[in-house]
């Protein structure tokens, strides 16, 4: 066990040089969700009410979410390229545990991830957004977000082993996230949604995830009328599908892997 931990120790600091030496690979979880906050706090702020609360306060518990539900493409990317290059073969040939490959993304990611949410989080509180809850369900707030960090980065690798390409990672990932982030409360209430697209937003696991998270935030969630199950309680909804993605893609991954690796 102190081994597999070295090794994949020794991998994430592999990743994460690639990161320090070619830093745009950050770009998807830090200035592009920076650009979102501002977009739609200063040009569409103005003219989109939520009940119950300011746009700002509303905004950006969703682009904490959408930031961390794009990143899956980031180690989808990375470990489809490693694939792609050869490199596991190398490390294959050195006396080295074969889960710290995998490990060692896992690591690397959630530590880049870190750094977005430190981001964002700086971000917000620029624009006008802040934490009104105490200071158990702002932990909580922080702690589910980097839960859901850490479902996003297994289902990403899952699909970049699944895959045969780094772009067929990109083409399949943005198709399935894209719809799911922007049909859902990340960026406006689902009341204003014509029929067919508001019930498909509050059914939706992103909605779920920015209504939790605004929620143990002490932000605004924009909840009216009767909601569906998932909205009425998103903290606990949120929670159960982090844990079903996990229970599900970290072992199609880890099979994945090994089937590839497997002369």
């Amino acid at each position: 066990m102190t081994a597999l931990a070295h090794d994949s120790f020794a991998l994430a600091r592999r990743n994460l040089e690639h990161v320090r030496q070619i830093p745009e690979k950050l770009l998807d979880v830090t200035l592009q969700p920076i650009m979102f906050v501002l977009l739609f706090a200063y040009v569409f702020g103005g003219v989109i009410a939520v009940p119950g609360g300011d746009y700002h306060e509303y905004l950006v518990g969703g682009i904490l979410v959408q930031s961390l539900v794009f990143g899956m493409m980031g180690p989808g990317v990375a470990i489809a390229t490693d694939m792609q290059e050869g490199i596991v073969d190398r490390f294959r040939s050195l006396p080295m545990s074969r889960a710290a490959f995998v490990l060692g993304h896992v690591i690397a990611e959630m530590a880049a991830i870190v750094v977005a949410i430190t981001i964002l989080t700086i971000t917000g509180l620029v624009v006008g957004w802040g934490i009104h809850s105490d200071l158990v369900h702002a932990v909580g707030g922080f702690g589910l977000l980097l839960l859901l960090a850490f479902a996003m980065i297994w289902l990403g690798m899952a699909l970049g082993l699944a895959v045969r390409s780094p772009d067929a990672v990109q083409g399949v990932a943005f198709m399935v996230v894209f719809p799911l982030t922007f049909v859902s409360t990340v960026f406006v209430p689902a009341a204003g949604l014509p029929d067919g697209l508001r019930q498909f937003a509050e059914w939706n696991p992103v909605s779920a995830f920015s209504a939790a998270v605004r929620d143990l935030f002490g932000n605004p969630t924009a909840i009216t009328g009767d909601p569906p199950l998932p909205l009425q309680h998103p903290v606990v909804t949120s929670v159960i599908w982090c844990l079903v993605i996990v229970a599900i893609a970290a072992p199609m991954a880890i099979r994945r892997y090994k089937a590839r690796t497997t002369d």
